[in-house]
């Protein structure tokens, strides 16, 4: 499988509370969710999300509570992979419960460039961002 996108680039320790604002879990709606995912963090960024886009995140990236909201907020937007240095852990097990794919690969942050296609390719585990391919771990 390869997933290709627009990278959007957040930094280091983005928390569940700045994905999702609390004042918005009265529902569990993704469409609805999604409406307000980012919205404290760069209100611009949701709109700027295109379908299979790429997330790519810094270290400890939902960290936070453990509300599923997050997660489905990200893919409700049309997320197609988070790419992190690393994950908050229960983010991280959210993320995969829904259905939505997160790699760790610490290296993507310094490389990526917001705006520029970003490849994800499961099939020979390896991310290309700003013009570098790097080697992702494979989980299976």
């Amino acid at each position: 499988m390869t997933i290709r996108g627009r990278a959007h680039v957040v930094g280091h320790h983005v928390d569940t509370d700045v994905i999702i604002p609390a004042r918005y879990l009265v529902t569990v709606e993704p469409a609805e969710l999604a409406k307000h995912a980012f919205e404290d963090l760069d209100p611009t960024l949701r709109d700027r999300i295109g379908q299979g886009d790429i997330l790519i995140a810094g270290e400890n990236f939902g960290q936070g509570s453990s509300r599923e909201h997050a997660p489905l907020a990200i893919k409700a937007c049309g997320i197609g992979c988070i790419v992190a240095a690393s994950f908050g852990r229960l983010f991280y097990r959210n993320a995969l419960n829904i259905g939505l794919l997160v790699v760790e690969c610490p290296e993507a942050i310094s490389h990526a460039v917001a705006g520029t296609e970003a490849t994800v390719d499961l099939g020979s585990s390896r991310l290309t961002v700003g013009g570098r391919h790097f080697p992702i771990p494979c989980s299976c």
